[in-house]
């Protein structure tokens, strides 16, 4: 059976799904997946699709029944303990890749506070052999998945509660903390269900660990330095004034995601 007659099946789930489950058993990105819609499915492949479409068809996340997830061209393994990454965190890391590059020209140390999986870390690392990374999480099961993501032993991963055990000094601060709002009722029943609640929900107001990193994070940056962190919808302007309670004469820059809605902040004090 050729890849295209798959996604016309009638599985019970919509195309996109099907073109997800087919990532995810071809090793293919989404446009490698539309490239090969003429080549047949091996029998073994297509056994794998269907036990995926089985538990697709009753709420269970795609990446986590592969126990991997797409992410900035390349493939990472997940699980229960780590959340699911969404590509508007690849819009975080490139922009903050940007940022970065502009202000420093040569050697860069950055912290990624709530690693998860690792995938902002070890992205980072990757992409310059001038980023030298340390990211920390207070899972232990989340930082195992992460070292096991970190094939080239690039990033130094410190288990502890957002940065309370680190004493050295960055240059780059990066995030992408919890920012659900306790209350909120737009959280999907899948995510819900199936994601570590510890690392969606950021108290009532969402705001509670950006104000967290903020308390004492002179501590651990240089004078100069840059924060970088992904946020909830209309969550900028507030987290801007936290910030500037802590450095008044920052530069405060803004960036949307691809829907419009303004969800990177960065923090710059030179």
């Amino acid at each position: 059976m050729k890849v295209n007659d798959v996604l016309k099946r009638n599985d019970g789930i919509d195309t996109e799904k099907k073109k997800l489950a087919l990532m995810q058993v071809l090793s293919l990105s989404s446009v490698g997946v539309s490239l090969h819609l003429d080549n047949n499915l091996s029998f073994y492949n297509y056994i794998k699709y269907l036990f995926i479409v089985k538990r697709l068809v009753k709420g269970v996340p795609i990446q986590y029944i592969s126990h991997k997830a797409y992410f900035y061209n390349r493939w990472f393994r997940v699980n229960k303990h780590t959340l699911i990454p969404r590509v508007e965190t690849e819009y975080l890391v490139n922009d903050a890749k940007m940022i970065i590059d502009k202000y420093f020209s040569s050697s860069v140390k950055i912290l990624d506070i709530g690693t998860g999986s690792g995938v902002i870390a070890i992205t980072l690392a990757e992409s310059s052999d001038k980023y030298f990374v340390t990211a920390t999480d207070i899972s232990r099961k989340a930082l195992k998945v992460a070292k096991s993501n970190d094939n080239k032993s690039l990033v130094k991963f410190v288990h502890t509660d957002l940065y309370s055990s680190i004493d050295d000094k960055f240059d780059v601060v990066i995030s992408n903390p919890p920012y659900i709002r306790n209350d909120s009722l737009l959280v999907s029943p899948e995510v819900l269900k199936y994601e570590p609640h510890f690392a969606l929900y950021g108290g009532d107001d969402g705001l509670l660990f950006y104000r967290r990193i903020f308390s004492d994070i002179k501590r651990i940056v240089n004078d100069r330095n840059i924060i970088c962190f992904e946020t909830g919808e209309e969550q900028n302007d507030l987290i801007e004034e936290i910030a500037l309670g802590y450095f008044p004469n920052a530069k405060i820059i803004k960036k949307n995601d691809l829907n419009g809605f303004n969800r990177y902040i960065f923090i710059i004090n030179e």
